[in-house]
């Protein structure tokens, strides 16, 4: 049976975003709930990197969350029904989005500034300085989404308020565009810059520094490994989503002139990188057993130590 390209996106919800948002969850959530649950209970003195990294792990299973629900109505072929969950999931959904790549931004400037002063005696490796650069980053990220969330209002009156779309087919007085192109200036690829940056710096620091860090120099350069193979994730988990998500809009404009089922073309290779760019929530955990501070230490032995409570024989009564 020959495939409308009406149905693309139909077949590619029910086919591929069903099944990948559910690995994603399935894989990701443990992952995550181990990490906060690890920094809650096992670390007993938090350090700069800790507050950024636990920010982080809570922020991907505050989507990680969302997940099972968009799973099941694209399984059944279901719309979004509640224009609540649709506004929340979506602003949840973006937030994480771009809260990801900026945590990983302070987490590389964190690692940075501990090569640079070992000592720990700079005012931004101190937990408060994290805590208000993290309430600062929060805030960023939520003034970057603002407008996206008016948008989705605006659309949802329009449909009658039965009608939830993805971010690529909202219509309202703001230019979806233009929003979209600034959120992927500002929101991705100025902190890519950032992550890059500090990647060079840090090799910079070890290169001139060498002969002073003799005896450390396969840490720092497992840092700078660490935080070259963050900046390698966002750039190809993020750089195909916001490439399409900016092509899908622009084809759906008036001005472009693209016919009915190349737009569906691009829509389906849009929503081929959607779960591609949501798979940092799943890498992320990772990052924090490497750049964690002695988190995986206190984690482990957390671990070994319930594991002996329940192996030891019961005395009997």
């Amino acid at each position: 049976m020959e495939l409308n390209c009406t149905e693309i996106d139909d077949v590619l919800e029910r086919f591929y975003l069903s099944p990948s948002y559910g690995l994603e969850f399935c894989i990701g959530f443990p992952g995550n709930l181990i990490v906060i649950l690890g920094y809650l209970f096992c670390l007993p003195k938090w350090q700069s990197c800790n507050v950024y990294l636990f920010n982080l792990a809570i922020s991907d299973l505050t989507f990680l969350c969302t997940l099972p629900r968009l799973s099941y109505l694209y399984a059944n072929q279901q719309k979004e029904t509640s224009y609540y969950a649709c506004v929340i999931n979506r602003y949840i959904l973006h937030v994480n989005l771009y809260s990801s790549i900026l945590f990983m931004v302070w987490l590389s400037m964190d690692r940075f500034l501990l090569i640079r002063h070992p000592a720990r005696n700079h005012f931004l490796l101190r937990p408060r300085a994290a805590l208000v650069v993290t309430g600062l980053s929060w805030l960023a990220v939520n003034v970057e989404v603002i407008p996206m969330i008016m948008l989705m209002l605006q659309d949802l009156q329009s449909g009658n308020w039965s009608r939830c779309n993805d971010f690529a087919s909202l219509q309202g007085d703001v230019s979806a565009l233009g929003y979209s192109m600034g959120l992927t200036l500002t929101g991705y690829v100025l902190p890519l810059l950032g992550l890059c940056g500090f990647s060079k710096r840090i090799a910079q620091l070890l290169q001139t520094q060498e002969t002073a860090f003799h005896r450390r120099t396969a840490q720092y350069k497992h840092t700078l490994r660490v935080v070259a193979s963050a900046s390698a994730m966002f750039l190809v988990l993020y750089t195909p989503y916001h490439v399409m998500r900016n092509v899908r809009i622009a084809s759906r404009q008036a001005w472009a002139g693209v016919r009915l089922c190349t737009r569906m073309y691009i829509e389906g290779l849009y929503i081929l990188t959607r779960p591609l760019a949501f798979l940092h929530s799943v890498i992320n955990p990772v990052f924090y057993f490497l750049m964690g501070d002695k988190f995986r230490k206190f984690l482990l032995a957390k671990v070994r130590k319930l594991a002996r409570k329940t192996t030891q024989p019961r005395e009997p009564i």
